[in-house]
């Protein structure tokens, strides 16, 4: 290669920041860690330092449906210190942008991503996000295989403005195991990724894939009242568990119940690969029997034919736009999903599970938008974007601290170079924690890897 391709570790060091260890990045006012003493593997995140910095001119969408024209938003110590119209007070100082012609949102969060599980180039080698040796997996945790040099990291965060996201186990397994939040930023290690006191999940699986991978082994579950039965017994030895050790500090730990318990005190949210209403239904009732709460439907193609339960049930959806028919669960699958979902007052959420769709998300939740229009569902542009962040943040657990501009949350944000929902729109700059980790027009700024190999407009390659 010539030395004109930098690896991995160089395109940390590219931005600038990463040559100093985490510990010494300036910090901001972190929550406390969420049970830090009983964390084994605690976040050792620090924000990346900025300066303040004032966006002016843009058109402004809040993430929680506001809008402003000719707006302001200006970023003080990592954190959001003003949003709002022209006349916005700007400290005396600070790096001012002009956003004319340009729009600014929250940064994307994707609520379901195997980045760094399933790093590219995709090979069998480095395929470690299903450990499908029983249909029964809790205590295996995804961020145990993340690998922070994934380029697809980067490749979210330039071309798709995602700030956040969450790295899931796959679907082989009934209960796949623990999912981690992770801020995307260049970092040596999965704990200096990791969103400061954001609540792991447990990922759950219903439908096709579990009977499937289980059922060919001539093993239990073969079908979908298999899968129920054994997500009944698992959680019941759960409880028990839980009782035995409340009654017994000398009870013998068990890793896999540990996490289940976790669950079942409110302090793991579950996560769920379901795609049909009645699994969906049967599941919340699963939770109303053992005492836990689902946080967000993954896939959930039908969460059109039971919104209201949804509504009810306070359960996210995390939807694709328009993927459907490559299985026989996913066939009745309508373009008009999402937008029916948050139109019934639910909560809509746009994610991916793909390492290309993840940098398209935007694209996505215009596709969405425009098919909601077509069956008369009138949906703002800027309401639309809570499927990207706010609700994301909701089903993650984080919605106080980031998911929108508002005064006091970290300055996730994006400033785009035209409309978001266009397909010839690109994030001109990204901020996180606001510091300034992508910037278009800046060879500095454009994160590079070998995997990019010298392609044009990438990094400082002639």
């Amino acid at each position: 290669m010539g030395g004109r391709f930098l690896p991995a570790a160089a395109a940390i060091l590219l931005l600038g920041c990463a040559a100093q260890a985490p510990e010494t990045r300036s910090a901001s006012s972190d929550p406390p860690q969420r049970a830090a003493a009983a964390d084994p593997y605690p976040s050792t995140y620090r924000p990346y330092p900025g300066v303040p910095t004032a966006i002016t001119g843009a058109t402004v969408f809040d993430g929680e449906g506001g809008r402003f024209e000719n707006g302001t938003v200006v970023i003080v110590d990592g954190r959001i210190q003003a949003i709002g119209g022209p006349d916005t007070p700007i400290p005396e100082g600070a790096n001012r942008i002009d956003g004319t012609g340009r729009w600014v949102t929250p940064g994307i969060i994707d609520t379901h991503s195997h980045l760094g599980n399933y790093p590219s180039p995709g090979v069998e080698a480095h395929s470690d996000g299903n450990e499908a040796t029983s249909p029964v997996r809790p205590e295996v945790w995804a961020e145990h295989s993340v690998w922070p040099q994934d380029p697809g990291f980067t490749r979210a965060l330039a071309n798709g403005g995602v700030t956040t996201l969450q790295v899931l186990p796959g679907s082989a397994n009934l209960f796949g195991g623990r999912s981690v939040v992770l801020r995307n930023v260049p970092a040596r290690t999965v704990q200096q990724m990791r969103f400061p006191g954001a609540p792991r999940g447990l990922k759950m699986a219903c439908g096709e894939n579990p009977k499937r991978v289980y059922g060919n082994r001539n093993q239990m579950p073969a079908t979908r009242m298999g899968n129920i039965a054994v997500m009944r017994s698992t959680w019941q030895r759960a409880a028990e568990y839980r009782d035995r050790r409340s009654r017994d500090s000398n009870t013998p730990r068990d890793f896999a119940l540990d996490t289940l318990v976790d669950v079942l005190n409110g302090d793991i949210l579950v996560h769920n690969h379901c795609y049909r209403a009645d699994e969906m239904a049967l599941m919340i009732d699963m939770g109303r029997e053992f005492g836990f709460k689902i946080a967000s439907f993954h896939h959930a193609v039908e969460s059109y034919k039971i919104a209201d339960l949804l509504r009810e049930a306070d359960i996210c959806s995390s939807m694709w736009a328009d993927w459907w028919g490559f299985k026989m669960e996913s066939y009745d699958a309508i373009n008009e999903n999402i937008p029916l979902v948050h139109n019934a007052g639910a909560c809509a959420i746009v994610h991916s599970d793909d390492p290309n769709g993840i940098q398209r998300l935007n694209q996505e939740a215009g596709k969405a938008l425009a098919d909601g229009r077509r069956m008369g569902i009138q949906i703002s542009d800027e309401d639309a974007w809570r499927w990207l962040s706010f609700n994301p943040a909701r089903a993650l657990g984080i919605a106080e601290e980031t998911g929108s501009l508002k005064v006091g949350k970290r300055a996730d944000v994006v400033l785009w170079n035209g409309n978001p929902y266009s397909v010839y729109t690109r994030p001109e700059r990204v901020w996180i924690d606001g510091a300034l980790l992508y910037d278009m027009n800046n060879p500095a700024l454009r994160p590079v890897t070998d995997f990019e190999l010298g392609q044009p407009g990438e990094g400082d390659v002639k």
